[in-house]
């Protein structure tokens, strides 16, 4: 007998990542669908990029006809609406034509959809409205389906919100003291792909696998203080003095976020991801349980089983500090442009008249620096740019260094030491170039 084939939407992610790998691992044919992959994701000739969310529904039925699927795992999602983000498009409409598209395949299909925990009445966010419309769409479909409403998902590999939680973890800082009493069930990412392997070895017409939604998360009750006092041991910083942040402190990292969020990044701390987690993570796994036989993992067998290795350590460290890094060059060089082109425009030209330049040269030459500075910080902003910004800013301050050294070698030994700062702001625009992947 051939091996179920199995669709997963969204392999680029914490959830689809791992579930397609894991899912190849128990026999399954497992195709790792999803807009982008890194290199490093792509591990197989069934990992494929695709604009899954631009295919209108006769593409999909296509889709799914050409590599005889049996069971589609969908895992996209977006956090918040924003440049190149709709939640709406994205939860609610492509299912919509998922849907139409698995009716229309001529296959019998299981759909696997991955929503979120808690009460529809408590949805306050764009992301939990559309989610619930989602399963709305699919409960009234008569498409044979399994609803999986995983917890706060702890797994390998870090993204998003649980790469939040080690950062929190790693240092002395902890929310306030209402968010971390917040509930907080969480599920290890092997108990969710346990979960669609036991539905994709069930046939169609097995009703103990039709038309079930079920909440995913360890039955004993955690909180969000519990979740990070766990990582904390793995971390060997339990025994570190805590300091809370306060109230004020958690709304203004949302609202810096959501400006990050329009300038192309995906910070964890948005507005949507503050209100998620105010609302904390619970629900019912009884009638999950009841019908696999899994039993979970709990929280301490999933984080506590092995003390965090040193590039857990590094990585937890050095998240929080990626968006200080990438914010300090971009005010280092928007704001050093800035004031050679507004302030001390004829300071920075009296530098270049006082070696003996060509005076037709010094406002050009002035001016034209002055603005590349600005558009190195400017292309540093954005992250589709970032990359090319950094490249550039490491250029020019090589750039700048070399030309001192042969036009006004003078400026190596000013009292400031001016040039000499440039080495290490090489070092550190080349650390932000080396921590731009996000997975």
């Amino acid at each position: 007998m051939n091996p179920r084939t199995i669709l997963v939407l969204g392999a680029s992610g914490l959830i689809g990542r791992f579930v397609t790998d894991d899912l190849r691992t128990r026999g399954f044919r497992a195709l790792g669908v999803a807009r982008s992959l890194s290199p490093a994701q792509k591990t197989s000739m069934l990992d494929i990029e695709l604009p899954i969310l631009s295919l209108d529904a006769a593409v999909l039925a296509r889709l799914l006809s050409e590599h005889a699927v049996d069971v589609v795992v969908n895992c996209l999602g977006v956090l918040q609406d924003g440049p190149g983000s709709d939640t709406g498009a994205v939860h609610r409409d492509f299912v919509g034509r998922l849907l139409a598209a698995i009716a229309d395949s001529g296959r019998a299909i299981r759909l696997v959809h991955i929503s979120i925990p808690g009460a529809a009445a408590a949805d306050r966010t764009a992301f939990a409205t559309t989610k619930r419309e989602a399963e709305r769409l699919i409960a009234a479909s008569g498409v044979a389906h399994a609803i999986l409403r995983p917890g706060f998902v702890v797994a390998p590999s870090a993204y998003g919100g649980s790469a939040m939680l080690r950062a929190l973890a790693a240092f002395p800082l902890d929310l306030p003291d209402k968010e971390m009493a917040t509930p907080f069930q969480p599920v290890a990412v092997e108990d969710i792909s346990a979960t669609i392997a036991w539905l994709a070895a069930r046939d169609i017409d097995d009703v103990a696998a039709n038309a079930v939604s079920w909440d995913l998360m360890q039955v004993e009750p955690v909180t969000m203080a519990g979740v990070i006092g766990e990582f904390r041991l793995a971390f060997g910083t339990a025994g570190w003095p805590h300091i809370a942040m306060p109230s004020f402190m958690l709304d203004l990292g949302a609202k810096i976020g959501d400006l990050a969020s329009h300038l192309g990044w995906m910070p964890p701390m948005r507005s949507t991801a503050i209100a998620e987690l105010r609302r904390g993570v619970r629900g019912d796994a009884s009638a999950w349980l009841a019908a696999t036989g899994i039993a979970p993992k709990t929280l301490v067998e999933t984080i506590g089983r092995h003390p965090a290795t040193i590039q857990d350590k590094w990585f937890a460290r050095l998240f929080l500090v990626k968006a200080l890094i990438l914010a300090s060059l971009v005010s280092f060089w928007l704001v050093s442009g800035f004031i050679a082109l507004f302030v001390s425009y004829r300071a920075a030209a009296g530098i270049l008249s006082a070696h003996n330049f060509p005076p037709v040269l010094v406002d050009p030459i002035t001016i034209c620096t002055s603005l590349m500075d600005m558009s190195i910080g400017a292309l540093i902003a954005f992250r589709r740019t970032a990359a090319i910004g950094l490249v550039a800013g490491i250029v020019a301050s090589l750039g700048y260094m070399v030309g001192a050294a042969i036009l006004t070698p003078d400026l190596w030994i000013e009292p400031l030491g001016a040039l000499v700062k440039t080495g290490p702001a090489i070092v550190l625009m080349l650390v932000a170039l080396l921590m731009l992947d996000n997975r």
